[in-house]
């Protein structure tokens, strides 16, 4: 009897070309080089997309989330709205 197959990993979290991450301070500019603007991201946002570009799951960004901001009740919902809002601004790549 085989084991059943295991789940693909998710993939990483990535942004698209031309698109190039830095931190100012205690939050981060995404510039998008090709299109000449850039988006500013807050804080909270900057420590959920530093964690997602070094590999982290949106699970375990929130949980960095959660431990470095004990208040923050709703750190999965957050992920997923980052995540959302990026999405729709497709600076993700895929």
């Amino acid at each position: 009897m085989t084991a059943p197959a295991a789940a693909p990993a998710p993939a990483p979290i990535a942004l698209r070309p031309g698109i190039t991450p830095v931190t100012t301070g205690d939050t981060m500019l995404l510039l998008d080089e090709p299109a000449g603007t850039y988006w500013q991201i807050n804080p909270t946002g900057a420590l959920v997309l530093r964690h997602l570009l070094d590999g982290a799951t949106p699970e375990q960004a929130a949980a960095a989330l959660a431990r470095e901001h004990p208040g923050a009740v709703h750190a999965a919902a957050d992920v997923a709205d980052l995540l959302a809002t990026l999405r729709e601004k497709k600076l993700l790549a895929g």
